[in-house]
Parts: structure tokens; sequence; C-alpha cells
């Protein structure tokens, strides 16, 4: 089996084209980073906005008990004033 580069030098010059496959490689590998980095953002903002609902409906639920019992009381209070 013989090794298709003699040196790193060769390996890197890739025949007189290393600028150009360098290049690409180096686009494809900042693409894949870039889109990698974007789905994390992506994730954590999704976590972030089901928590902020969450807890939104967490409040609409304590207050619509406590108008809840606030109704149940006031026609109480009416009644002993009548």
């Amino acid at each position: 089996m013989n090794p298709a580069f003699n040196s790193w030098a060769a390996f890197f010059a890739m025949g007189g084209y290393g600028f150009y496959i360098w290049l690409a490689v180096a686009a494809s590998l900042l693409s894949l980073l870039g889109l990698w980095v974007h789905t994390l953002w992506q994730h954590k903002q999704l976590l972030a906005d089901i928590q902020r609902r969450e807890a939104r409906e967490q409040r609409i639920r304590q207050a619509n008990q406590t108008q809840g019992e606030q109704v149940k009381i006031a026609p109480r209070s009416q009644e002993k004033q009548q």
C-alpha cells in the first residue's frame, strides 16, 4: 500500500489545489458550526418560551381561583348587609 502523499506539505498542497480544497472544507465546517449554534440557541429560546407560557397559565389559574373565591364571598357579605 502506497501513501497518497509523501509529506504533510504535499498533503496540505493537494497537488496545487489545496487553497480551494481547504477553503471548501472551512466553509463547510463553518456552516455546520453555525447551524449547530443556531439550533442550540433556538432550543434555548423554545424552552424559555414554554416556561414563560406555563408561568402565565399558572398566574391565570391563580387569578381565576382568587376571583372565584371573591365572587363566592361577595354575595354572602351582601346578604348579611341586607
